[in-house]
Formats: C-alpha cells, structure tokens, sequence
C-alpha cells in the first residue's frame, strides 16, 4: 500500500495519526533525495569514466594514425597500397566515434545532471525549508497554548481576553501554515515522478543515438572493411608464394654460397683482418675491413666496420693494387695471409689475413697472385650452360605437349578444385598432367616471357591505372619473340578457360596468377629483391588473364604509353556522390563481393567460395567514365592536367570525395574535354546554340556498371556490377545520370559506371 493522502481538514484536528501520515511522506522524500544525491553522483562517474574511455581511444586513434608500414623493394601493390592506408582508416573511423561519445557526455551533463541537481535544490531543498518552519511552528503553538492554559482564572478579565485573542491568532498561523506544508508535500510527491523520470529518459534517447551513431559509422564502414578483406587475403596469397621461394632461393644458398654470389662490378669482395703496424713497444694491431677489388681498373678500397659496436663505419681509405703475394707460415704467425702493394706506396706491402685457406685462395686468384691457385669460379649462369641438363625447346615437340596437356586438362579435368596447385588435386593422372605442363614451361632456357622483358612488365604492375596497366603489358607482349606470343596464347586463353570454371575448381585469376607467375616469368638473378617482385609476375598473368582477347587478338599502339609515376597510388573504388545537402555519409554503400564469377557476360556474386579464393583486383577496376581533374593536354592515351596529374583517377584514399566534372560539362562556356573511353576525342561547346555538346554526344547511351549500388532513395537506381543502363544521360544534380534499368528511370552515381 502506498501513502496515506494528508487531508487538510486533519491540519486542524492535528491528530497523532495525521502526524504519522506527514512523517511517512517526510521520509519518502528523505529516501528520494538521497536516492537523487547517489544518482548524481554515478552520473558524474560515468561522465568522468567516459572521458577516460574517449581519451583512452583517441590516444589509440592516434598511434594507428601516425604509424607507416614500410614495404621491401621499390612499389607497392594497389592491394598493399589499401593495406598501409586501413591504420589512417581505422584511426578516423575512432576520431568519428569519439566526437558522438563526446557529445554523449555532454548530453548527460546537460539532460541528467544539471535537471536533478535543480530538482534537489529548487524542490527537495523548498520541502525542507517548509519542515522548519513546520516544525518551529508546531513547537511555538504548542508552547503558547501550554501557558496560556496555566493562567489563573483570577486574573482580571481583559487579561484573559488579550491572552485569549493571542493563542486563537498564532492558532491562525499555525493552521495556515500546516495547510502549505501538507499542499507542498502532496506536490512534491507528484511532482517527482517526472522531475526525475524526464531527465533519465533523455540520458537514455542520448545514449541510443549514441548506438545508432555507431551503427551507422559501421554501416558505412562495410563496404570499406569487405574490400580491406579482400586486398589483405590477396597480399596472403602472394605472401605464402613468395616465402616459398625464398626458402627455397636460402637453401640453395646454404648449400652452395659460391654458386649463388650476386653478380656485381666488383670483381671480388668480402671481409679481411688487415694488419696495422704500431710503433715498436705496442706492436701491432689487426682490423676488419670490408674490401672490394675491380680487376679492370686495379682499384682496392677498404672501410673499416665493426659488428661489434653497433656497425660503426670508419672512412674508406682506397688505393691502386701494384702486386699480391701468398705470406706462408714461416714469415708469420697467423695464417690465410697474403701481402698487397699499392702503386703510391711502393715497398711498403700491407699484409691481410682472410677467413679461410679457401677464401684466400678466391682473394689470390682476383687478385692475380704470384703463386698459382687452382680455384673453381663458380658463375651460376656459366655452370648452368655447361652442366648437362634436361632442357624443353619451344620447337614442334614442345607446342605438342603443350597443347596436348591442355586438352586433356579441359577434357579431363576443368572443374578440379585445387587445379595445378598440385597438391590439392585429387586425381594422380591430372596431378601427373598439372606437373608436366609447369614443369616443361619452367625447364625452357629462359621464361616464356624472357629476361630480356622481364623489368619492363614489372613496370607497369607497379604504377599506373588499370586501363594504363592494360595498354603496357599489349604492347609488351608484342614485342616477344613470335614463338614465346604463340605459347603464350595458347597457355593464357587455357588459363583464361580455366578461371571461367572458378565455382567448381576454385582457381579464380587471382589464384591462377599466383601458380604461373613464377612459371611465365622469372628474373635473369635469382636475389631475395627479385622474390620480393612475384607478386608484381603475378598480378601480369592476371592482367593477361583477364584481358587475352584484347592482348592476343588486336594490335597495340605503335608506342608505349608513358608509365606513370609510383607515387600515384589508384584507388579501389570510388566514392559515390551525394545528393543530400550535408549528408553525413561521404562512402558509397557499395558491397564488394568477396568473389566474382564471369558468367555470360555479367557478373555475379559467389557465395560458396573461401575467402582465399577471390578474384584478381590488378586490373578489374575500370576507370570512371569522365576525369576529376580540370580539362589540360592529351599525352599518349592519358589526359594530363594542368596540374600534371593524370585524369580518370585519383590519389585520394578510400572515403574522401572527389570534385565531379558534370557541372563543367554543363556550362556552355566549358573548354573542351575529353573522356577516358575515347581519349583521342574532343567536344565543344555549341557557340550558336550555347548548349552543350559534350553532354549531347553522350546523351542516350548505354553504360555498365562496375561497382554494386544499393538505392538510397526511392529516385535512385539499385544495381550490381555488370547491369546495362540504357538512354543513359547527364542528370541536373551534379555527379549523378539518369538511365533506365529493367523497366525503371532513376538516378546513377556517375563513378559507378563506365559508358559502353
């Protein structure tokens, strides 16, 4: 049962059970104001524990932010271009969550405590006022009346009646005054229950939006997540390609250092202890060096290292070799020492002493020493034309087995998982086929695609657009002998089959790329640098994969496009435009599947394929219909800006916007421009009209989208990659078209489609 109701006819009985009833309803608001009082002082907690939680995860934001992963060789991948670029990503991803946590403590302060504390004060404090004096009255009336009965009934009459008059007023007062009392708890009890629900409900509708912030930064940050996981998967794979070879080059190492020595200029190289001589009471001392020696022109030079105290390097100290001569033991006391002369110190011999008998025999024998050295000079690529070995020829016999493995393979079996990454092929005879196709390209006396080329198609997997990329391995292929095009045709239109066959054999491009890419390809030296390239061989045979019809069966351009700069890095998608005026959101909502089958001609997602299985990224992003950059000069097959940038795509990472040229377009006064699809077109504007001939000449097209679109307005269009629009044209809302797709009119981001 809850509390009694004060009556305000009980004030003026003031009855021992109207007294417990005002005592029951003082300690109910006694309870609720400590009740408030520990409330508030939880609310400041979470205020101050929030701060912490905010500076905790912006001190986070900000180490990811200012860490830079460094990469080995000179380029990066566009998949370890991503990868590097995630730490910015993910530390803006915090700063935006910290700034709606922030004004989640703000909110607390504002919409909790500051109303509680007024309420504590304003009302819970009044009540306590109206008890004293309550109380002081209760006490004083009680008091007066106690000695007002005490008077002698003797004293004069108008005694009596002025004491009479005065006990009926303070009556009076005290009456009135417990009538405010009992009216000001009775409110009070009311007045509590949404004085201190409505503050605890905006601290709760904060909060939530605070979660519904979250949700939406996460939302957003899908698409750029899925595609992360897929350029981490690709870096992966290419990764377990790569520390392969490289055990494999470091055992070769580890059992032949000789056999394996970089080719340089110098003739000979290494470590020698070189003998300081001192004056006579200090002897003399001995002091590594790391020595080089040029036969051609005589020049010895030495620097003096220490491992010892942290790789200190002493000043070179160089000189012209006059004679060598063998130290035997008999005139020393060490041993491996030999003696050097040099030209501007004649008769002054400086004495060395090497590591070994046999490494001073190799100093000897570069050196040209007076005793004679049988040594055995170990050039890997002169003991392998000399050694007898089994060698495949790109004659009769060869093309034969070729294309005899691959007609088995596509008869036999196309839809093996795990196809030519032998061990996972469950079948002996396409295990024996796999191995004998790789093994007859790999025993050639150079790679199919020779050495000669090698650094040239490793240029272009480096830097550039996807279109660009495109255009330099077609031309690069040409300039191959006419035997190494046609095997190489006749393999990649078979890698081309195979890749079709993804959903059953799980050998996508990317995939395909990473068995043949050291098959097809290999460099002249065998160096942990060259290893480092593979994935750059890889994402080649991707390119020639995916792009075989266009390479193998139509000319290229008579020259070779510039290569462009590699500290230009592409982007993986471009961020869709917004319609909406101060719109949050500045990614585009498009999903990137984590695997892509060709199919018919269109494409759609896989759902049943591991994630170590998706498809080629090299030179699957097209470039945007239209350039982001002004208007400038057309060089080779690119439109150079005045800026000096490259048009059709640009620098910015994942998540900035980019400027649309559609408004440009869109102004009669426009200077000419020219697209990426046609670059060797130009459109002006129409003097005598004043429209726009640009935007007429590409009016009712058709285009295909690229990326996936989801719709965010009911104007807008939903698609996938591969859907056709057709009358497509330039919409008034700048960086959007309008197309038709299946019946239905409506809005198209610009960048994510690509005129047909």
């Amino acid at each position: 049962m809850g509390l009694q109701p004060l009556e305000f006819s009980d004030c003026y009985l003031d009855s021992p059970w109207f007294r417990e009833r005002v005592r029951a309803h003082e300690a109910e608001l006694e309870r609720t104001n400590k009740f408030i009082k520990e409330l508030l002082k939880d609310g400041k907690n979470l205020i101050a524990a929030t701060k912490n939680l905010s500076a905790a995860q912006r001190k986070f934001a900000h180490s990811l932010r200012d860490f830079k992963f460094e990469f080995i060789g000179d380029a990066e991948t566009d998949d370890e271009r991503c990868i590097d670029a995630s730490l910015h990503e993910f530390s803006n991803f915090l700063k935006n969550l910290e700034e709606q946590r922030e004004i989640l403590a703000l909110s607390v302060t504002e919409t909790l405590i500051k109303p509680l504390e007024r309420f504590r004060k304003e009302q819970l404090g009044a009540v306590k006022e109206e008890k004293k004096k309550f109380d002081k009255e209760t006490e004083k009336n009680y008091s007066l009346l106690e000695k007002h009965l005490n008077l002698s009934a003797k004293k004069k009459e108008l005694q009596l009646q002025e004491a009479d008059n005065q006990v009926e007023q303070n009556r009076k007062h005290f009456y009135e005054l417990s009538l405010e009392y009992v009216c000001k708890l009775q409110e009070i009890q009311e007045r509590k229950k949404f004085e201190c629900v409505e503050p605890v409900l905006s601290f709760f509708q904060g909060l939530f939006t605070f979660y519904h912030q979250g949700y939406e930064l996460a939302k957003d940050f899908n698409h750029y997540k899925m595609t992360l996981q897929i350029n981490i998967q690709n870096t992966r794979n290419r990764f377990e390609g790569t520390r392969s070879e490289v055990e494999e080059l470091m055992n070769k190492i580890r059992r032949n250092p000789q056999e394996h020595k970089r080719a340089n200029h110098f003739t000979m190289e290494g470590y020698l202890y070189v003998q300081e001589k001192r004056p006579a009471p200090f002897g003399s001392s001995w002091v590594k060096h790391y020595c080089t020696y040029r036969k051609e022109t005589k020049k010895f030079t030495m620097i003096p290292f220490e491992h010892r105290s942290g790789g200190k390097v002493g000043d070179e100290e160089l000189f012209i070799l006059t004679y060598c001569t063998k130290r035997n033991i008999d005139t020393t006391d060490r041993r491996f020492c030999f003696d050097l002369e040099a030209s501007d110190r004649p008769g002054v011999p400086v004495t060395m002493q090497a590591f070994s008998e046999e490494d001073r025999k190799l100093w000897m024998e570069a050196l040209d020493g007076k005793e004679a050295v049988s040594v055995i000079f170990f050039n890997i690529h002169l003991y392998e034309a000399t050694t007898t070995r089994i060698s495949a020829q790109l004659d009769k016999i060869g093309f034969t087995v070729i294309k005899k493995c691959i007609s088995a393979v596509e008869t036999r079996g196309i839809n093996d998982q795990g196809l030519y990454r032998v061990v996972g092929v469950s079948s002996k005879v396409q295990r024996l086929l796999s191995l004998l196709m790789v093994s007859c390209l790999e025993s050639l006396p150079e790679p199919l695609m020779t050495y000669e080329l090698h650094g040239e198609f490793i240029i272009p997997a480096k830097s550039g657009s996807p279109e660009s990329r495109v255009n330099a391995v077609h031309f690069l292929v040409h300039k191959l002998p006419e035997k190494n095009k046609e095997m190489l045709e006749i393999l990649v239109k078979h890698l081309a089959n195979v890749s079709k066959h993804a959903k059953r054999n799980l050998m996508t491009v990317a995939n395909l790329g990473v068995v043949f890419g050291p098959t097809l390809m290999r460099p002249q030296e065998e160096t942990v640098a060259a290893i480092m390239d593979l994935k750059f061989q890889n994402i080649v045979v991707e390119i020639l994969i995916e792009n075989h019809e266009k390479i193998f069966k139509t000319l290229p351009d008579a020259t070779l496009p510039e290569p462009i700069s590699m500290s230009v890095s592409p982007p993986n998608a471009p961020p869709r435009q917004s319609r909406r005026q101060g719109q949050r959101i500045k990614r585009p909502l498009a999903v990137y599947n984590l695997c892509l089958e060709l199919d018919d001609g269109k494409i759609s997602p896989r759902e049943d394929t591991p994630t170590g299985s998706m498809d080629s990224l090299s030179s699957q992003s097209p470039t945007p219909a239209f350039s982001s950059s002004p208007p400038g000069l057309l060089d080779g097959n690119h439109l150079i800006t005045d800026s000096g940038d490259l048009a059709g795509w640009t620098t910015s990472l994942p998540g900035q916007s980019r400027p649309s040229m559609v408004s440009w377009m869109n102004t009669p006064s426009a200077n000419p421009v020219a697209t990426n699809t046609a670059p060797s077109t130009f459109f002006f504007p129409n003097p005598a009209t004043g429209s726009d001939r640009a935007a007429e000449s590409v009016a009712l097209r058709k285009a295909r989208a690229v990326y996936p679109c989801e719709a965010e307005h009911s104007s807008e269009l939903s698609f996938q990659i591969g859907a056709i629009f057709e009358d497509v044209q330039f919409s008034r809302e700048p960086g959007w078209l309008e197309g038709t797709l299946n019946g239905k009119r409506g809005l198209i981001p610009q960048n994510y489609v690509q005129f047909l």
